[in-house]
């Protein structure tokens, strides 16, 4: 037995609680874009904002010009309904055309039904802004989520508006040259003075857009990159006859297919001209005011086919009401379906 006291004895260590378990090192979490940091709340509301959006444009829009709807309205009423039917059959065409012509700008093949679906919702967004903008913008996104790039979708839009004035010129040219006893129209021939003004315009414009390329250094890059790009498409396009038949016989086929429409609603109204008559005053209107930023090109357009056409000898008044009717039918009847349209591929992301 030990004889050494009991508090001199060393007593036993504590035992130390376990220590927690060293936590592994935190791995930064991946990088995730901005559209999926938002919380999906946020999300839905912007994409129902969007989809509404063309409703309450197309509402504000209707507020605003109603007396123009309901007087032509009430004077197509009393028109003849075959020929109301013959027009919007054209009216129609119409987009079929705008469809062709977008697939011939393009090398990819596009869908056609949501591409003949985007033509009739970039014509509703067409008449909200000015300058042919809402439908460029419209066809941009519905080009980039079929996949092109950005730079291609964008020459192709820059094709679309530089061949479809040029087939518009060439289409005039036939008409002038297959029927020259229309052309009696002294009082349509511009003076001095107003062709100095538009060659005025055209050259500060022209010179303009290259001065801002040349000297301002972030323009100059995707300038050149956009124009290297459609020269490069424009080559290649014109080695398809499928494309060169959709771009070009498209674009030929939509003054003459508006021309339509605008004849047959004043056969319907009775209205004393020919079906060449009425394309070629069509046609000279809108050579002459077309240019103008209107959303439609809805008023400049509007008065000089009324004046053309009081010149081929329609009664003003005729040719006015003839005038309201189209654009009863070819804007205002397809708007609402329109802007349906563009909500729900907007709410389907197509768009």
């Amino acid at each position: 037995m030990s004889l050494i006291p009991l508090d001199t004895v060393p007593r036993a260590l504590p035992t130390p609680a376990p220590a927690l378990a060293a936590a592994p090192p935190a791995v930064p979490a991946p990088a995730t874009s901005s559209r999926a940091a938002r919380p999906p709340s946020v999300r839905g509301r912007t994409r129902w904002a969007l989809t509404l959006l063309p409703l309450l444009l197309i509402g504000a829009w209707a507020a605003v010009d109603r007396h123009t709807v309901r007087e032509g309205g009430v004077r197509l009423a009393a028109a003849d309904p075959w020929w109301l039917a013959a027009a919007l059959l054209f009216t129609c065409l119409g987009w079929v055309a705008a469809a062709c012509v977008r697939q011939g700008a393009v090398l990819d093949r596009l869908p056609p039904g949501l591409l003949l679906a985007s033509q009739f919702a970039a014509g509703a967004a067409n008449h909200v802004l000015p300058a042919s903008i809402g439908a460029h913008a419209v066809t941009l996104r519905f080009l980039q989520r079929q996949g092109i790039p950005l730079p291609r979708a964008t020459a192709s839009l820059a094709l679309y508006s530089l061949v479809k004035p040029v087939a518009k010129t060439l289409v005039l040219l036939v008409f002038l040259i297959a029927f020259p006893d229309l052309l009696r129209l002294g009082e349509l021939v511009p003076d001095e003075r107003t062709v100095l003004l538009v060659t005025g315009a055209v050259t500060a414009g022209a010179v303009t857009a290259a001065l801002l390329v040349t000297t301002v250094r972030p323009l100059r890059r995707p300038a050149l990159d956009c124009v290297r790009t459609a020269l490069t498409d424009v080559r290649l396009l014109h080695r398809r006859p499928a494309r060169i038949a959709a771009l070009w016989g498209g674009s030929a086929a939509t003054p003459l297919l508006q021309g339509s429409v605008i004849a047959t609603v004043g056969f319907s109204l009775g209205l004393p001209l020919s079906w060449a008559q009425v394309v070629l005053a069509l046609l000279l209107a809108s050579t002459a005011v077309g240019a103008v930023p209107a959303p439609g090109g809805i008023g400049p357009v509007d008065a000089a086919l009324v004046f053309t056409m009081a010149a081929f000898g329609a009664p003003v008044a005729l040719a006015t009401t003839t005038v309201i009717g189209y654009r009863v039918l070819t804007v205002w009847v397809p708007l609402l379906p329109g802007a349906l349209v563009l909500s729900a591929l907007v709410h389907r992301r197509v768009l």
